[in-house]
């Protein structure tokens, strides 16, 4: 790159907000949270696996206004560390799985106008879940990039697994979960993790308080002991 195009590179300024909110409600945005700290822990010991969510990606140099934000999306063989932005061009991987929270008033672009851009960008994997109910009745669309097109994958009593996760994800009928396929058991979401904590804490203590309790009984029966030998020496003595 010549001198003057690195001065140019150095002089474009790439936002690190668009200026839109993270999420048009609590409920959503609760529930991109949710999934994004899910997936952060399922792929914790996987060191070229990314996850995030809501952080804007750019995939045009020099041209800012090539962007877009994901709600949540994962990406194979791109290290963890933390990001203010994503670009594209220096990553070298798109996303390979994105989710989109949607509603009412972002239905349009994201069923059309993101669906198309994603599967441009290479985007294997894309899932569209409605937690409103609103304007998809069914909750939960998946698609699936063959040849360069989405290809709608079936939803199956609520559920769509995902090759590039390795998971299903389902549309309980409340909200969305990813499941381990051969289990069949949901990832643990934060609160059952706080939940599942305060209960390994409270056996913790009470097997604690059991084992000095039986050290204490222990130690008792022994000092008895020790004092009927005792006693059964002096009175032998005493005969």
């Amino acid at each position: 790159m010549s001198l003057h195009k690195r001065a140019r590179a150095r002089e474009i300024y790439y936002p690190e907000s668009d200026g839109e909110p993270m999420a048009e409600t609590d409920l959503h945005r609760n529930l991109m949270v949710e999934l994004i700290s899910e997936l952060e822990i399922f792929f914790q010991n996987d060191s070229d696996v990314y996850v995030s969510g809501n952080l804007l990606i750019y995939y045009v140099e020099g041209d800012p206004t090539k962007c877009f934000a994901p709600d949540v999306f994962v990406v194979r063989g791109a290290s963890k560390h933390e990001r203010r932005i994503y670009k594209l061009w220096e990553e070298g991987r798109a996303p390979d799985v994105v989710f989109e929270i949607t509603s009412r008033k972002t239905a349009l672009k994201d069923a059309q106008q993101k669906s198309q851009l994603y599967a441009r960008l290479g985007v294997k994997e894309y899932f569209l879940y409605d937690p409103e109910y609103d304007w998809m009745p069914d909750g939960l669309a998946a698609y699936r990039l063959e040849d360069g097109q989405y290809v709608e994958v079936e939803i199956k009593d609520g559920s769509a697994y995902s090759k590039t996760l390795g998971l299903d994800v389902v549309d309980t009928g409340d909200t969305l979960r990813l499941r381990d396929p051969w289990t069949k058991r949901f990832l643990p979401t934060r609160q059952e993790m706080i939940e599942a904590q305060r209960l390994a804490e409270v056996a913790r203590q009470q097997a604690e308080a059991r084992a000095q309790a039986e050290a204490e009984a222990r130690e008792k029966a022994e000092a008895e002991i020790v004092r009927l030998r005792e006693e059964l020496t002096r009175l032998r003595s005493q005969s």
